[in-house]
């Protein structure tokens, strides 16, 4: 805890540092949801295509979702997805005649969640 995972274009590849966004959210979510470094990890997932609405192009999606272990206020969930908005704002440069849609969610994590570290 806490699972991110962040969802984007691929036409996004150059113009967001992905590193740079993750380190800077495991700050955040320490900061706001009081989290401990060593538990925080992201993955990144590439997406080939991307519609929005009617239009294939024109268009670059970034989606990042947080899972962490019930408890936390709706408040706190939600000064962290403006953390997250803030960050992607950022980190992501969509390039010349690309809009970009970002986007954030703070989930609980279902009380079956078990994890190990080998």
């Amino acid at each position: 805890m806490p699972q991110i995972t962040v969802d984007y274009s691929a036409r996004l590849s150059e113009g967001f540092d992905r590193r740079g966004f993750a380190l800077a959210l495991h700050d955040a979510v320490v900061g706001i949801a009081a989290a401990k470094y060593e538990a925080c990890k992201t993955q990144f997932r590439a997406t080939e295509d991307t519609t929005v609405g009617r239009d294939e192009d024109g268009h670059v999606v970034v989606h990042v979702t947080l899972g962490l272990l019930a408890g936390r206020t709706d408040e706190t969930k939600a000064r962290l997805t403006e953390a997250v908005l803030e960050l992607l704002r950022t980190y992501v440069k969509p390039g010349t005649g690309a809009a970009l849609h970002a986007s954030a969610e703070v989930r609980d994590l279902d009380a079956s969640y078990r994890k190990f570290d080998a």
